[in-house]
């Protein structure tokens, strides 16, 4: 499972390390990634506009997925995605551009609708995740919903607002991600 981190988020990020400690409980492998280098963080802490560069952030996962496609480690594992925010965008775009490797893709509060054309390209059955209170991302993942041409399913936290800071809402997201994974991956170990 490889983590695509947005809006100024990182492998550092107390809610994408949550999650990935529920992944791995499920037998998922994880890795968290930076994708943005520290020259890149700091300018964009400016200006705020790598974490928008849905180019730049989807080479990058491309990249991490073609690595885990060859490292000896895990080129015999099946590849998930886990966005979040922008870097659910980067995700859908990189699981388009690599239709063989990605198997399932989750998006936790993402903006799937910055994925643009990617989105009618995406194979991978795809979970999006959004909290019942984050009304315009709501709507930009509804509309992307529609958009996506396969196995596909929108699920609402109810009072959840976009960081899923709300009790139990971070829990639910975990164990949504992991149960979208075991029904679309095979894990490691039970």
């Amino acid at each position: 499972m490889a983590f695509a981190h947005g809006s100024g988020s990182g492998r550092h990020s107390p809610r994408n390390r949550y999650v990935a400690d529920v992944l791995n409980e499920g037998g998922f492998a994880t890795v968290l990634a930076d994708l943005l280098t520290a020259d890149e963080e700091r300018v964009d802490d400016r200006t705020r506009q790598l974490r928008f560069d849905i180019g730049l952030l989807a080479r990058r996962v491309t990249d991490i997925v073609d690595w885990l496609g060859t490292a000896e480690e895990t080129s015999e594992l099946p590849i998930g995605l886990f966005g979040a925010s922008t870097g659910a965008a980067a995700a859908l775009v990189s699981a388009a551009d690599r239709p063989d490797a990605v198997e399932a893709v989750v998006s936790r509060g993402g903006r799937p609708d910055l994925a643009g054309d990617a989105l009618p390209r995406v194979t991978a059955p795809t979970l999006l995740v959004v909290g019942g209170r984050d009304g315009v991302v709501l709507r930009l993942n509804r509309e992307a919903f529609d958009v996506l041409p396969y196995d596909k399913r929108l699920e609402i936290v109810p009072d959840a607002t976009h960081l899923f800071e709300e009790p139990g809402a971070l829990e639910r997201v975990a164990a949504l991600a992991r149960d979208w994974f075991a029904a679309h991956l095979v894990p490691l170990h039970k």
